[in-house]
């Protein structure tokens, strides 16, 4: 004998089949295809912008280290009256080579009164940096006294520049005065 289900039941039994498969159904594959193909598109619009943001911070590495070598070599010449000659001498902590940058100071000048000090790129999406620092006679007269100066310029183009912009020219305020081409300068121009 066959168990029998009143006709009621049946039919709810029946709504609830149905209402349970549908909430049980996944995603199709064209659904699944347009969400794929819209994060793609996402992705190919926000990739550069990421790279180059990348970038970016790379070179503010340099930037930093050009600033504070350029500060530290002007407090070390109101102590020492003279630049220190190497990025060890100025005594700040600085590396003379990480992974994105060769760090270098060289004395410039007969009496030593000028020190360039170099960021050069070892990657060719980075640019390079120079900071230079000096000296000027302020005042006339009685009242004349030397005074230090310095700024720092930025490669136009990022690369890996082997070659060493030219000597500045003493009392330089700025990159193009000093000399030094395929650079402008990071700060303003006196």
């Amino acid at each position: 004998m066959k168990p029998v289900i009143k006709p009621e039941l049946q039919v709810k039994f029946l709504q609830h089949l149905n209402g349970r498969k549908k909430s049980d159904e996944g995603f199709t594959l064209i659904e699944l295809l347009v969400v794929v193909i819209i994060i793609g598109v996402l992705a190919a619009l926000a990739l550069p912008s990421l790279l180059g943001q990348v970038a970016k911070a790379r070179q503010s590495e340099a930037r930093n280290n050009i600033g504070a070598l350029n500060r530290a070599q002007q407090a070390f010449f109101l102590e020492a009256s003279s630049f220190a000659t190497s990025v060890q001498a100025v005594g700040i902590g600085i590396r003379t080579q990480t992974d994105n940058y060769n760090y270098e100071i060289k004395p410039k000048g007969a009496n030593s009164d000028l020190v360039a000090s170099w960021g050069l790129s070892r990657k060719p999406n980075l640019k390079s940096y120079y900071g230079y620092a000096g000296t000027l006679l302020g005042g006339t007269g009685v009242g004349t006294e030397i005074l230090t100066t310095g700024f720092a310029c930025e490669s136009e183009n990022p690369g890996v520049l082997a070659t060493i912009p030219s000597d500045p020219s003493y009392g330089a305020t700025n990159c193009k005065q000093a000399g030094i081409a395929n650079y402008v300068d990071l700060g303003r121009t006196k």
